[in-house]
């Protein structure tokens, strides 16, 4: 069972979100919040796979939230949620390492799509989201040179991180076992001396990998 917080200040709206989730018999939500404040709280308290955070909301909004859970609760999926497909929340988001980005407007297979997504370990964006986001990163000056000292393994794997693939699908794209993709993800991550999935996939696309 994937245990989820669902944060989000209108009240119809988290009711709407959670009759959605609950489509698939292997989600529940188990934890529902009116702010970032209460959702910080609930975790503090018991354990959750994947937090959904609206961005905007009363008392402290879901990109402040997300900043403080991503601290205390490293292995934790975080998931933004807004009808807002701007930019700069986005690029605000990624930089946090949340391990995806969705409009409310999506529907019950995307929602779900994204929620079992993070839980394998991959990075899911919105396509109108992802039409805006890329091409930002693209363009963004890039100052460091592609890590030398990364194999041509590594480099596949990173290109499959940056297109948004997760652990299996990885996996299945460059004949190795689960076990070994998260191993060689690691040994990236130490390498670039970057965070997590969410700043590798950054990177990739950064760097013209993808």
């Amino acid at each position: 069972m994937i245990n989820v917080l669902l944060a989000e200040d209108q009240v119809m709206v988290r009711q709407g979100l959670k009759a959605m989730i609950e489509t698939d018999e292997l989600i529940k939500v188990t934890g529902e919040a009116d702010n970032g404040k209460e959702a910080i709280q609930l975790c503090n308290r018991q354990f959750f796979d994947v937090v959904i955070l609206d961005i905007r909301m009363p008392v402290m909004d879901g990109i402040e939230a997300a900043k403080i859970l991503r601290a205390r609760f490293p292995k934790m999926k975080i998931l933004m949620l807004t009808t807002f497909d701007d930019q700069q929340y986005v690029m605000e988001s990624l930089k946090l390492g949340v391990n995806g980005y969705m409009l409310k407007n999506g529907d019950t297979e995307s929602l779900i799509r994204s929620i079992k997504s993070a839980i394998d370990g991959g990075l899911s964006l919105e396509d109108q989201v992802a039409a805006k986001v890329i091409p930002a990163l693209i363009h963004q000056k890039v100052e460091t040179p592609i890590d030398p000292t990364l194999t041509p393994r590594e480099r596949a794997i990173l290109k499959c991180i940056g297109e948004g693939l997760n652990n299996k699908e990885v996996a299945d794209r460059l004949s190795l076992s689960v076990g070994t993709v998260k191993n060689q993800t690691s040994h990236i991550l130490n390498k670039l001396e970057l965070r997590d999935r969410t700043q590798l996939a950054i990177y990739a696309i950064r760097h013209h990998i993808v």
